[in-house]
């Protein structure tokens, strides 16, 4: 596979000449900043912490573009309201019902679900799930529920497959640590959610805001770092384990999430750091898989072929458990075909096409796979 690197707008190509990147017109959600969308600029200003990985290390080395060869190709065949935000997340039920998760303004549905003919089936609103502060990650379980999380609102919830609320975990406005010790059940900027196959619950939790940046509006929040939530399918706690920024080891956010099927091991996608942390289910650390792209979200396929989003990167690989990049899809950051702004979380359909939303640009993109 041939790869390129770039930092900035140069990509320098291994092979000799250089050319010019095409720049993705803003950071995700920058063209969506105006209009009352809400949480739909990135993570919250690091000024205060001895961290703040948020941004500082975003180019420190150069990054790959690969070459698409995976022979997918791009449709956009769903349509989403005007004047809507970025999609953060898709997901797939067994029906083949795709739902979506938009970054809208308060009083705009952000949830909706379409056919497997692309239109529209429900839109569910405010009135279902409340303002989802910033819409982040979302997953479909085995019965077909709807998980998802808001993360500047530190909840993630549970919907029936017809989108009434279930359970909620975590309470809204409150970010903070869970300590079940003293009952205190509160998140802390949770990001994405993956499921194991008896059922576990994962949260994966932090924006790379760590204490003490995060102390003066969440006096709750003691420990800072970003963690993975361990609970049961019911809700019920087992136990948890943190970051504590970089290192073997480490992580400083858990902006990906996914469950190997075969040995429950637990991937983390340290999109800042540019790495996968491998844990096993109970949180031991397993190892390091070092890349040079940001790992923006992680999804397990139908048949347990794992697929990392690169972000604002803009592209998407198919991944050995190992490591390894196998192939590539996407033409880099941008908003032309093929290209995202950031991409995002995924899902594949019974006939293997790919789909993921834009963080950054208020579209879905339908990646149809070779036949």
């Amino acid at each position: 596979m041939r790869r390129h690197f770039f930092l900035g707008l140069t990509v320098a190509v291994l092979l000799g000449s250089a050319v010019t990147f095409p720049q993705a017109t803003g950071r995700a959600g920058a063209q969506q900043g105006g209009g009352g969308i809400q949480g739909n600029s990135g993570a919250e200003p690091c000024t205060r912490s001895p961290l703040c990985a948020w941004s500082r290390e975003r180019d420190i080395i150069s990054h790959e573009l690969h070459t698409a060869d995976l022979g997918f190709t791009y449709a956009y065949p769903f349509a989403l309201p005007d004047g809507g935000g970025g999609v953060s997340a898709v997901a797939i039920n067994s029906k083949g019902h795709l739902f979506a998760f938009q970054r809208n303004a308060a009083g705009k549905p952000q949830l909706f679900e379409f056919d497997q003919k692309h239109a529209l089936v429900r839109a569910i609103g405010d009135e279902a799930i409340g303002h989802q502060n910033k819409a982040h990650g979302m997953a479909v379980d085995s019965e077909d529920n709807i998980w998802i999380c808001d993360e500047n609102g530190d909840t993630v919830m549970k919907l029936s497959p017809e989108g009434r609320l279930l359970m909620t975990i975590g309470v809204r406005g409150q970010r903070g640590d869970w300590d079940e010790a003293t009952g205190q059940r509160l998140l802390w900027q949770p990001l994405h959610v993956a499921f194991a196959a008896n059922g576990d619950i994962y949260i994966g939790e932090g924006h790379a805001n760590e204490s003490p940046n995060d102390t003066g509006k969440s006096p709750t929040n003691s420990i800072g770092a970003a963690r993975v939530l361990h609970l049961d399918k019911n809700g019920r706690f087992i136990n948890q384990w943190f970051g504590n920024h970089a290192g073997p080891g480490h992580f400083s956010m858990v902006h990906g999430l996914a469950v190997n099927p075969d040995n429950g091991n637990v991937l983390i996608g340290d999109r800042e750091e540019y790495r996968l942390v491998v844990y096993d289910a109970g949180g031991k650390f397993i190892r390091t898989i070092q890349l040079r792209n940001l790992t923006c979200a992680l999804y397990v396929d139908p048949h347990k072929q794992l697929w990392l989003a690169t972000g604002q990167d803009g592209q998407i690989f198919k991944m050995g458990w190992d490591g390894r990049v196998l192939g590539a899809i996407g033409n880099g950051p941008g908003t032309g075909e093929g290209q995202f702004t950031e991409s995002s979380y995924m899902a594949m359909d019974a006939q293997g096409n790919l789909y993921t939303g834009d963080t950054g640009y208020p579209r879905i993109t339908k990646l149809v796979a070779k036949k």
